[in-house]
C-alpha cells in the first residue's frame, strides 16, 4: 500500500468500525481504497450505517470501467460469497490491468489471512 491507499483504508475501516479480524471487510475495503474510483463512488456501494454492500451492479445507478466491475465483483465475493456469471477467476483477472491484478491478489491474501 502506498500512503494515498493506507490512508483511504484506514478512512473506510473506521468510518465502518470494522475490527481487523474481520477479514471479510478488510478484503472489500482493500479493493475500494485501492482504487481513487471506487473509494470516489464508495457511498453507492457500501453502506455504513447499515455495514452492508449495496446493490450497485444490479441498479446501474453507477457507472463502472470494465476493470472497476472486475474488482467489484471479486470484493463482494470476498465479502459474503456474491457470484454471477462473470464472477470467475479469469473473468475477474482478465479485465485487470497489472497494478489491479496486484490489488486483488493481496486482498485475496487478507481475506484468507494469508497477509
Amino acid at each position: 500500500m502506498d500512503k494515498a491507499h493506507r490512508d483511504r483504508f484506514i478512512h473506510l475501516m473506521s468510518a465502518d468500525h470494522t475490527a481487523f479480524g474481520d477479514t471479510e471487510r478488510v478484503s472489500l475495503f482493500y479493493i475500494l481504497s485501492g482504487s481513487e474510483e471506487l473509494y470516489a463512488k464508495r457511498s453507492h456501494i457500501y453502506d455504513f450505517e447499515g455495514h452492508g454492500i449495496k446493490r450497485c451492479m444490479k441498479t446501474k445507478e453507477v457507472d463502472f470501467s470494465s476493470g472497476m466491475y472486475a474488482l467489484l465483483r471479486l470484493g463482494f465475493n470476498l465479502y459474503n460469497g456474491y457470484k454471477d456469471n462473470y464472477t470467475t477467476p479469469l473473468d475477474v483477472f482478465w479485465n485487470l490491468d497489472s497494478d489491479n491484478r496486484l490489488l486483488a491478489y493481496h486482498a485475496i491474501r487478507l481475506r484468507f489471512n494469508d497477509e
